[in-house]
Protein backbone atom coordinates (compact mmCIF):
# COMPACT_ATOMS: atom_id res chain seq x y z
CA UNK A 1 0.00 0.00 0.00
CA UNK A 2 1.37 3.47 -0.87
CA UNK A 3 2.47 5.64 2.02
CA UNK A 4 -0.33 7.86 3.28
CA UNK A 5 0.17 11.63 3.28
CA UNK A 6 0.22 13.01 6.83
CA UNK A 7 -1.97 16.11 7.08
CA UNK A 8 -3.17 18.59 9.69
CA UNK A 9 -6.23 20.73 9.08
CA UNK A 10 -6.64 24.20 10.58
CA UNK A 11 -10.36 25.00 10.50
CA UNK A 12 -13.18 27.34 11.47
CA UNK A 13 -15.93 24.70 11.16
CA UNK A 14 -18.14 25.82 9.18
CA UNK A 15 -20.30 23.76 6.79
CA UNK A 16 -17.60 23.25 4.19
CA UNK A 17 -14.89 22.74 6.83
CA UNK A 18 -17.05 19.86 8.08
CA UNK A 19 -17.12 18.50 4.52
CA UNK A 20 -13.32 18.75 4.48
CA UNK A 21 -12.89 16.95 7.82
CA UNK A 22 -15.20 14.17 6.65
CA UNK A 23 -13.08 13.70 3.53
CA UNK A 24 -9.69 13.92 5.25
CA UNK A 25 -10.70 11.38 7.91
CA UNK A 26 -12.07 8.84 5.40
CA UNK A 27 -9.66 9.03 2.46
CA UNK A 28 -7.31 6.04 2.57
CA UNK A 29 -4.41 8.06 1.18
CA UNK A 30 -4.47 10.66 3.95
CA UNK A 31 -3.26 10.32 7.53
CA UNK A 32 -5.15 12.92 9.56
CA UNK A 33 -2.79 13.75 12.45
CA UNK A 34 -4.69 16.63 14.12
CA UNK A 35 -7.27 19.37 13.64
CA UNK A 36 -6.69 22.85 15.03
CA UNK A 37 -9.40 25.48 15.41
CA UNK A 38 -9.58 29.23 14.95
CA UNK A 39 -12.41 31.75 15.13
CA UNK A 40 -13.81 32.60 11.71
CA UNK A 41 -17.02 31.25 10.21
CA UNK A 42 -18.28 30.97 13.78
CA UNK A 43 -16.93 31.99 17.20
CA UNK A 44 -14.18 29.74 18.52
CA UNK A 45 -16.30 27.74 21.04
CA UNK A 46 -18.73 26.83 18.25
CA UNK A 47 -15.86 25.90 15.94
CA UNK A 48 -14.35 23.57 18.55
CA UNK A 49 -17.71 21.94 19.33
CA UNK A 50 -18.51 21.45 15.65
CA UNK A 51 -15.11 19.95 14.94
CA UNK A 52 -15.37 17.49 17.81
CA UNK A 53 -18.91 16.59 16.74
CA UNK A 54 -17.81 15.74 13.19
CA UNK A 55 -14.96 13.57 14.47
CA UNK A 56 -17.33 11.85 16.93
CA UNK A 57 -19.67 10.95 14.06
CA UNK A 58 -16.67 9.64 12.12
CA UNK A 59 -15.55 7.53 15.07
CA UNK A 60 -12.19 9.32 14.94
CA UNK A 61 -11.97 10.42 18.56
CA UNK A 62 -8.23 9.66 18.60
CA UNK A 63 -7.53 12.68 16.37
CA UNK A 64 -6.46 15.54 18.66
CA UNK A 65 -8.40 18.80 18.40
CA UNK A 66 -7.10 22.04 19.90
CA UNK A 67 -8.57 25.52 20.28
CA UNK A 68 -6.45 28.38 19.01
CA UNK A 69 -6.90 32.08 18.35
CA UNK A 70 -10.38 33.43 19.00
CA UNK A 71 -9.82 36.67 17.09
CA UNK A 72 -7.62 38.16 14.37
CA UNK A 73 -4.24 39.66 15.18
CA UNK A 74 -5.49 43.25 14.89
CA UNK A 75 -9.12 43.42 13.83
CA UNK A 76 -12.29 42.76 15.77
CA UNK A 77 -13.67 39.30 14.93
CA UNK A 78 -16.46 38.83 12.42
CA UNK A 79 -18.27 35.62 11.50
CA UNK A 80 -20.20 34.12 8.61
CA UNK A 81 -23.19 32.62 10.40
CA UNK A 82 -25.43 34.16 7.74
CA UNK A 83 -23.87 31.53 5.46
CA UNK A 84 -23.23 28.64 7.87
CA UNK A 85 -26.18 28.86 10.28
CA UNK A 86 -26.49 30.06 13.86
CA UNK A 87 -24.38 27.18 15.22
CA UNK A 88 -21.88 27.47 12.36
CA UNK A 89 -22.70 24.02 10.97
CA UNK A 90 -26.11 24.22 9.36
CA UNK A 91 -28.31 24.06 12.48
CA UNK A 92 -28.81 20.37 11.70
CA UNK A 93 -29.77 19.30 15.20
CA UNK A 94 -26.98 16.74 15.50
CA UNK A 95 -26.12 15.80 19.09
CA UNK A 96 -23.14 18.00 19.98
CA UNK A 97 -19.96 16.46 21.25
CA UNK A 98 -19.43 16.55 24.99
CA UNK A 99 -15.70 15.89 24.67
CA UNK A 100 -13.16 18.50 25.64
CA UNK A 101 -10.39 19.53 23.27
CA UNK A 102 -6.71 18.89 23.82
CA UNK A 103 -5.50 21.09 26.70
CA UNK A 104 -2.76 22.59 24.53
CA UNK A 105 -3.29 25.77 22.54
CA UNK A 106 -3.57 25.04 18.82
CA UNK A 107 -0.17 26.61 18.20
CA UNK A 108 1.38 24.30 20.80
CA UNK A 109 -0.30 21.22 19.28
CA UNK A 110 0.97 22.23 15.84
CA UNK A 111 4.45 22.82 17.24
CA UNK A 112 4.57 19.44 18.96
CA UNK A 113 3.19 17.50 15.99
CA UNK A 114 5.57 19.13 13.50
CA UNK A 115 8.62 18.72 15.71
CA UNK A 116 7.74 15.06 16.25
CA UNK A 117 7.39 14.59 12.51
CA UNK A 118 10.77 16.19 11.86
CA UNK A 119 12.38 13.96 14.50
CA UNK A 120 10.84 10.90 12.81
CA UNK A 121 12.08 12.01 9.39
CA UNK A 122 8.57 12.92 8.21
CA UNK A 123 6.99 16.07 6.85
CA UNK A 124 3.35 17.00 7.32
CA UNK A 125 1.17 18.90 4.85
CA UNK A 126 -0.61 21.80 6.57
CA UNK A 127 -4.04 22.61 5.14
CA UNK A 128 -5.38 25.88 6.59
CA UNK A 129 -9.06 26.23 5.67
CA UNK A 130 -9.71 29.30 7.80
CA UNK A 131 -8.21 32.66 8.72
CA UNK A 132 -4.50 31.93 9.19
CA UNK A 133 -4.04 33.45 12.65
CA UNK A 134 -2.86 30.18 14.19
CA UNK A 135 -0.42 29.51 11.36
CA UNK A 136 1.05 33.02 11.51
CA UNK A 137 1.61 32.72 15.25
CA UNK A 138 3.17 29.28 14.77
CA UNK A 139 5.66 30.23 12.06
CA UNK A 140 6.83 33.41 13.77
CA UNK A 141 7.04 31.88 17.27
CA UNK A 142 8.50 28.48 16.37
CA UNK A 143 10.22 28.79 12.97
CA UNK A 144 12.06 25.50 13.54
CA UNK A 145 8.79 23.66 12.78
CA UNK A 146 9.50 24.29 9.10
CA UNK A 147 11.63 21.14 9.28
CA UNK A 148 8.42 19.14 9.77
CA UNK A 149 6.33 20.84 7.07
CA UNK A 150 6.14 19.36 3.58
CA UNK A 151 4.05 22.24 2.23
CA UNK A 152 1.19 24.56 3.07
CA UNK A 153 -1.93 24.47 0.89
CA UNK A 154 -4.37 27.07 2.13
CA UNK A 155 -7.95 27.83 1.18
CA UNK A 156 -8.06 31.57 0.82
CA UNK A 157 -7.55 34.50 -1.46
CA UNK A 158 -8.30 34.95 -5.12
CA UNK A 159 -6.52 35.91 -8.29
CA UNK A 160 -9.65 37.66 -9.53
CA UNK A 161 -12.57 38.68 -7.32
CA UNK A 162 -13.60 38.58 -3.67
CA UNK A 163 -16.62 37.43 -1.67
CA UNK A 164 -16.37 39.16 1.72
CA UNK A 165 -15.81 42.37 -0.25
CA UNK A 166 -15.46 43.06 -3.95
CA UNK A 167 -11.71 42.62 -3.50
CA UNK A 168 -11.17 40.21 -0.61
CA UNK A 169 -11.95 36.56 0.07
CA UNK A 170 -13.34 35.91 3.58
CA UNK A 171 -10.44 33.97 5.16
CA UNK A 172 -7.85 36.56 4.16
CA UNK A 173 -10.25 39.45 4.82
CA UNK A 174 -10.83 38.17 8.37
CA UNK A 175 -7.13 38.43 9.25
CA UNK A 176 -5.06 39.93 6.43
CA UNK A 177 -2.03 40.51 8.66
CA UNK A 178 -1.95 36.78 9.45
CA UNK A 179 -2.14 35.89 5.76
CA UNK A 180 0.68 38.30 4.95
CA UNK A 181 2.82 36.85 7.74
CA UNK A 182 2.24 33.27 6.54
CA UNK A 183 3.25 34.16 2.99
CA UNK A 184 6.36 36.02 4.13
CA UNK A 185 7.35 33.37 6.68
CA UNK A 186 6.92 30.58 4.14
CA UNK A 187 9.26 32.38 1.76
CA UNK A 188 11.76 33.04 4.57
CA UNK A 189 11.68 29.43 5.78
CA UNK A 190 11.63 27.73 2.38
CA UNK A 191 8.16 26.20 2.83
CA UNK A 192 6.35 25.55 -0.48
CA UNK A 193 2.94 27.23 -0.40
CA UNK A 194 -0.15 26.88 -2.60
CA UNK A 195 -3.27 29.04 -2.74
CA UNK A 196 -6.62 27.30 -3.33
CA UNK A 197 -8.72 30.40 -3.80
CA UNK A 198 -12.08 31.54 -5.10
CA UNK A 199 -10.92 30.97 -8.68
CA UNK A 200 -11.57 27.24 -8.12
CA UNK A 201 -13.41 27.09 -4.79
CA UNK A 202 -17.01 27.03 -6.04
CA UNK A 203 -16.56 24.64 -8.95
CA UNK A 204 -16.72 21.08 -7.44
CA UNK A 205 -20.44 20.67 -6.73
CA UNK A 206 -22.77 18.01 -5.34
CA UNK A 207 -26.43 17.86 -6.38
CA UNK A 208 -29.50 17.71 -4.15
CA UNK A 209 -30.14 14.19 -5.46
CA UNK A 210 -26.65 13.01 -4.53
CA UNK A 211 -27.05 14.56 -1.07
CA UNK A 212 -30.36 12.71 -0.63
CA UNK A 213 -28.66 9.43 -1.58
CA UNK A 214 -25.99 10.00 1.08
CA UNK A 215 -28.62 10.74 3.73
CA UNK A 216 -30.67 7.67 2.80
CA UNK A 217 -27.67 5.35 2.82
CA UNK A 218 -26.29 6.33 6.23
CA UNK A 219 -28.70 8.61 8.10
CA UNK A 220 -26.89 8.80 11.43
CA UNK A 221 -23.35 8.38 10.17
CA UNK A 222 -20.71 10.34 8.26
CA UNK A 223 -22.37 10.02 4.86
CA UNK A 224 -25.67 11.18 6.31
CA UNK A 225 -24.00 14.22 7.83
CA UNK A 226 -22.28 14.98 4.53
CA UNK A 227 -25.60 14.82 2.71
CA UNK A 228 -27.24 17.08 5.28
CA UNK A 229 -24.48 19.66 4.88
CA UNK A 230 -24.92 19.76 1.10
CA UNK A 231 -28.72 19.86 1.43
CA UNK A 232 -28.46 22.76 3.88
CA UNK A 233 -26.46 24.79 1.37
CA UNK A 234 -28.95 23.99 -1.40
CA UNK A 235 -31.78 25.24 0.80
CA UNK A 236 -29.84 28.28 1.96
CA UNK A 237 -29.08 29.46 -1.55
CA UNK A 238 -32.11 27.98 -3.35
CA UNK A 239 -29.96 25.96 -5.74
CA UNK A 240 -29.99 22.42 -7.10
CA UNK A 241 -26.33 21.83 -6.21
CA UNK A 242 -23.79 23.10 -3.71
CA UNK A 243 -20.03 23.42 -3.55
CA UNK A 244 -17.88 21.17 -1.39
CA UNK A 245 -15.89 24.35 -0.73
CA UNK A 246 -12.94 23.80 1.62
CA UNK A 247 -13.08 20.06 0.97
CA UNK A 248 -11.77 20.73 -2.54
CA UNK A 249 -8.47 21.89 -1.05
CA UNK A 250 -8.10 18.55 0.73
CA UNK A 251 -9.01 16.74 -2.49
CA UNK A 252 -6.12 18.63 -4.11
CA UNK A 253 -3.71 17.11 -1.60
CA UNK A 254 -5.08 13.60 -2.13
CA UNK A 255 -5.26 14.00 -5.93
CA UNK A 256 -2.93 16.81 -7.05
CA UNK A 257 -3.32 15.97 -10.73
CA UNK A 258 -6.77 17.56 -10.67
CA UNK A 259 -5.50 21.03 -9.86
CA UNK A 260 -3.62 23.37 -12.22
CA UNK A 261 -1.41 25.84 -10.42
CA UNK A 262 0.92 28.54 -11.68
CA UNK A 263 3.77 30.01 -9.63
CA UNK A 264 3.05 33.72 -9.31
CA UNK A 265 4.22 36.56 -7.04
CA UNK A 266 1.58 37.39 -4.41
CA UNK A 267 1.12 40.15 -1.86
CA UNK A 268 -1.68 40.80 0.65
CA UNK A 269 -3.12 44.32 0.61
CA UNK A 270 -3.20 45.68 4.16
CA UNK A 271 -4.02 49.35 3.73
CA UNK A 272 -6.44 49.93 0.86
CA UNK A 273 -9.76 51.51 1.76
CA UNK A 274 -11.63 49.26 -0.66
CA UNK A 275 -9.02 46.54 -1.15
CA UNK A 276 -7.83 45.55 2.36
CA UNK A 277 -7.47 41.77 2.43
CA UNK A 278 -7.07 41.37 -1.32
CA UNK A 279 -4.47 38.89 -2.52
CA UNK A 280 -2.63 40.85 -5.20
CA UNK A 281 -1.55 38.21 -7.71
CA UNK A 282 1.00 39.43 -10.25
CA UNK A 283 0.01 38.01 -13.64
CA UNK A 284 2.53 40.03 -15.63
CA UNK A 285 4.17 37.72 -18.13
CA UNK A 286 7.22 39.89 -18.69
CA UNK A 287 10.31 40.52 -16.66
CA UNK A 288 12.85 43.25 -16.88
CA UNK A 289 12.22 46.94 -16.52
CA UNK A 290 10.16 47.60 -13.37
CA UNK A 291 11.18 51.24 -13.27
CA UNK A 292 7.61 52.49 -13.21
CA UNK A 293 6.49 50.06 -10.48
CA UNK A 294 7.34 51.73 -7.16
CA UNK A 295 6.78 48.46 -5.29
CA UNK A 296 8.70 46.08 -7.53
CA UNK A 297 7.74 42.46 -7.78
CA UNK A 298 6.87 40.46 -4.68
CA UNK A 299 9.56 38.03 -3.60
CA UNK A 300 6.85 35.68 -2.28
CA UNK A 301 6.00 33.19 -5.04
CA UNK A 302 2.89 31.09 -4.48
CA UNK A 303 1.50 28.19 -6.52
CA UNK A 304 -1.84 29.78 -7.37
CA UNK A 305 -4.70 27.46 -8.35
CA UNK A 306 -6.27 28.73 -11.57
CA UNK A 307 -8.09 25.67 -12.91
CA UNK A 308 -9.57 22.50 -11.45
CA UNK A 309 -10.96 19.15 -12.57
CA UNK A 310 -14.21 19.97 -10.81
CA UNK A 311 -16.15 16.83 -11.72
CA UNK A 312 -13.20 14.63 -10.73
CA UNK A 313 -13.01 16.23 -7.28
CA UNK A 314 -16.76 16.06 -6.76
CA UNK A 315 -16.67 12.35 -7.63
CA UNK A 316 -13.63 11.79 -5.42
CA UNK A 317 -15.37 13.46 -2.49
CA UNK A 318 -18.54 11.41 -3.00
CA UNK A 319 -16.66 8.12 -3.35
CA UNK A 320 -14.62 8.85 -0.22
CA UNK A 321 -17.63 9.85 1.85
CA UNK A 322 -19.41 6.66 0.75
CA UNK A 323 -16.39 4.72 2.00
CA UNK A 324 -15.11 3.74 -1.42
CA UNK A 325 -11.57 5.10 -1.06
Amino acid sequence: MPTRIPVILDVDTGVDDACAILFAARHHGLDLRAVTCVGGNAPLPDVVRNTLTVLDILGRTEVPVAAGADRPLLEDPVDARHVHGADGMGDLGRTPSTRRPDPRHAVELLRDALRAAATAGERITLIPLAPMTNIALLLRTYPDVAQGIARILFMGGSAATGNATASAEFNVFHDPEAAAIVLDASADLGIPISMYGLDVFYRPRITREQAAELMAADPAGPAGLAGELIAFQCRRFATDAATIGDAGAVCAVANPEGLRTTPLPVRVELAGRYTRGRTVVDHRDWSGDLTHDPHGQSDVVVDVALDIAAERYAALWLDTIRGGR
